[in-house]
Formats: structure tokens, sequence, C-alpha cells
């Protein structure tokens, strides 16, 4: 392939990226997340309401990694609050699993932005070191990547296995107890999915600019070696 056409191919990949390690950046400090609602199940009982009544002791939120916020109704009116993961709620949420996910997300931009101006290295450099050519883009597209999914894996095991929304609506609740109805995930979640495409899609680009991916060419190598074996 011209050596232009590769110039075009990797900057695409590093513009790419960089857009990526913004978008999560934004998406980490935005409350966009989640988006839930739950039913106050005890005022619900007390008053036997069903059907359109309902709507009297639905609450709302939204949340993302450090705060969020939501009203809660319990058939007295609207109950607006507002909460931070650090310090308010750390002994009502599974905090190793919530600072893995910070963790995780953290690593994934910096890896992105190091991904970026690997790109434009081989875009306009002249690599000479295995991590400065096709094999460090490969490598680092697959971290980035396996980063973006364990965030999502992670936070998602935190909203539904450990029922993240309902013990925030009922923290520090002693009187209501709050069950939870539906949840969403929102903007900031599918940013970081669209950053993990990206990185698979990267991984592409560069197959695309003429380099075998790192699994092939070991193949090919020791298809070599066997065959310089047999004839010796």
């Amino acid at each position: 392939m011209p050596s232009q056409q590769k110039k075009v191919i990797f900057c695409s990949a590093g513009a790419l990226s960089f857009a990526c390690a913004l978008s999560v950046v934004t998406a980490l400090g935005t409350p966009l997340w989640i988006k839930a609602t739950f039913l106050c199940k005890t005022g619900a009982l007390l008053v036997n309401a069903s059907g359109q009544e309902l709507d009297k002791f639905m609450g709302e939120m939204q949340y993302g990694l450090f705060y969020g916020e939501g009203v809660r109704q319990c058939g007295l009116g609207d109950r607006p609050f507002r909460f931070s993961f650090f310090p308010d709620l750390l002994k009502a949420i599974p905090v190793s699993i919530h600072v893995n996910v910070i963790l995780f997300a953290t690593i994934l931009v910096l890896l992105t932005m190091v991904g970026t101006a690997f790109f434009m290295y081989n875009a306009f450099g002249k690599p000479f070191e295995t991590l400065h050519g096709p094999l460090g883009l490969y490598l680092l597209s697959f971290i980035s990547g396996s980063c973006g999914c364990l965030v999502m894996v992670l936070f998602a095991s935190e909203v539904k296995i450990h029922h993240l929304s309902e013990r925030i609506a009922n923290y520090k609740e002693g009187t209501y107890v709050y069950k939870t109805q539906s949840e969403n995930y929102t903007t900031s979640f599918w940013v970081v999915f669209i950053c993990f495409f990206v990185h698979f899609l990267n991984g592409l680009l560069i197959r695309l600019a003429g380099f075998q991916f790192p699994f092939a060419n070991f193949k090919d190598t020791e298809t070599t070696n066997v065959a310089a074996d047999l004839m010796y």
C-alpha cells in the first residue's frame, strides 16, 4: 500500500482514538450512566394503590460514577435528593467493584491517549522498535478494548447483580422501602461501548494498512521454520 494511504489510515485511527479519550473523560464526570425508576413499596401497600394511583409512589434517579440526583415520591409530593458516592455511599455500595470501574475507565483514557500518539508516530515518524510499530498498535488497541469491556461488565454487574439503584434509593431511609422498577443505560455508558467498538475498528484499520495480525505472522514464521527443518 502506498505510504500516503497508510498515513491517511493511521491519522484516521489516531483521530478516532483521540475523540474516544475525550469522550470517556467527559463521560466519567457526568451523571448520565443510569436512569432508574423505583416504587415506594411501603406507601403503595399502606393505601393499597394500583393502576394509575401507583404514579404517586413512583420516583426516579440518574447517576454516574461519582454523583447523581433523583426524586422520591411516597404519595406526599416530590422529595428531591442529591448524593455522591464518595464519601456518602461508601457503606451502601460494593466499593471494590465501583473503584475498579473508575480505575479501568482511567486506564482506558490513558491507553487511548498513548494509542493516539502511536498512530500519529507511525503516520509521520519512522518506527524503529517493536512497540512503536504495528505490533504496538495491535497491542494497545487490544488492551484498550479489553479495558472498555471490563468497565461495561463491572458496571453492569454492579447495577444488575448488586442492585445498585435500589441501594441508593433506600440509603438512610428508615421508614419507607423502595423497589427498583426499571433501569436503563444512558449516554455515558454507551460512550464507553462506542469507544470499545472504535478500538476494534482500529485493529481492522491497521490490517487495512497492510500489516498482518501478530498471530498470523507467528504462524507464517512457524510454517517456514518447519519447512526449513524438513528440507534440512
